[in-house]
């Protein structure tokens, strides 16, 4: 499937999220906290989809957020639906980076660009290890555009 914005077409997930008014703040615009919410979002559904969540449920091997940075680029108010992409950038064997793109429907535009840096984590012992090796190909399947979108 090809990507909804033209501004993502370097992303294999793209989430649609829907900003709320809540979200504003005295300013009148999109809250930057939130932008790190909607990474987590996009995150979420990428360890999902590779498979990262579900080694944790069976052997308490998954993902920990290491770090996490944001570039604003131009200001969002409510009401707006924005697209906000995620990928696996930079892959080695306990970690990986993330780059999120958030788009705003509303203005066309790039509102966002942030990165991520997820590592691998054995929640049991408490220390890092290596990716599991069926999430590791998930990630190159996705990346590869030949895992599902």
């Amino acid at each position: 499937m090809s990507s909804p914005s033209p501004l993502l077409s370097e992303f294999p997930l793209v989430v649609e999220i829907p900003v709320h008014w809540g979200e504003m703040d005295a300013y009148g615009h999109l809250n930057n906290t939130v932008f790190f919410r909607y990474f987590e979002t996009a995150r979420m559904a990428y360890l999902m989809r590779c498979g990262f969540t579900e080694s944790h449920a069976q052997n308490q091997v998954g993902a920990i957020l290491h770090s996490t940075s944001c570039r604003f680029r131009l200001p969002i108010v409510f009401p707006d639906t924005l697209l906000v992409g995620a990928r696996a950038t930079l892959v080695e064997q306990d970690r990986f980076t993330m780059e999120y793109r958030i788009v705003s429907r509303k203005q066309n535009a790039i509102a966002a660009d942030g990165s991520g840096i997820i590592v691998s984590f054995d929640y049991a012992a408490q220390s890092k290890t290596s990716i599991p090796t069926q999430v590791y190909d998930a990630i190159e399947r996705i990346e590869a555009g030949s895992g599902e979108r």
